[in-house]
């Protein structure tokens, strides 16, 4: 990062919320003296107000930091590019729409790369009716187990989560073509096409 946050960004942003220096001062618990500095570059804010700031201008602090504002282009989004993402601590499930950076239990997350099934982790789906009953012949013991079952489609996500000591099985809303997934806590991600 070759600068700290620049008065002009602030200037710029401030100005595109169409706040005044005294409204945004107001705030931040700081003069408007103090903001007239930051945008003529004769200061730069403290470290402690970086959040409170980047909230005010209605951006992050990396966005706040680069200069830069970064705007979402993804106009039409395919849910079917989702990722999973599983705390090995506590078994916590996070789904996002995209690849991204998440932490749990002070454990960064990379996200589950699915694989085909093997024999052990065949995930077998039944059409009932509207629904799709989805079974995996597996140990539900409470140190190996299926944790969570997920059908996915170009605009919708479904997941159960499932628990040690009950049976691996869910049902989903047939929704059209997508894939549906089976994560094993000891053995990984597993995925087929539907």
């Amino acid at each position: 990062m070759n600068h700290y946050v620049t008065g002009s960004t602030i200037r710029e942003l401030r100005e595109k919320k169409k706040l005044t220096q005294k409204q945004l001062a107001d705030q931040l618990c700081v003069s408007d003296k103090t903001v007239s500095k930051w945008e003529t570059g004769r200061g730069l804010p403290d470290v402690s107000l970086l959040e409170p700031l980047s909230a005010a201008l209605g951006i992050s602090v990396a966005e706040l930091l680069s200069g830069e504002c970064f705007t979402n282009a993804n106009r039409s989004g395919n849910l079917l590019r989702s990722k999973f993402y599983v705390c090995p601590i506590c078994g916590n499930v996070i789904w996002a729409a995209g690849e991204g950076a998440y932490s749990c239990c002070g454990v960064s997350l990379p996200p589950l790369e699915a694989e085909e099934p093997d024999n052990a982790h065949e995930i077998h789906a039944e059409r009932v009716e509207n629904e799709w009953y989805v079974t995996v012949d597996h140990p539900m013991t409470k140190s190996h187990y299926i944790s969570f079952l997920a059908f996915v489609t170009d605009d919708r996500v479904q997941i159960v989560r499932l628990y040690p000591e009950q049976s691996a099985e869910a049902r989903f809303f047939v929704r059209g073509q997508g894939r549906l997934y089976a994560y094993c806590n000891r053995h990984g991600h597993f995925t087929r096409r539907m």
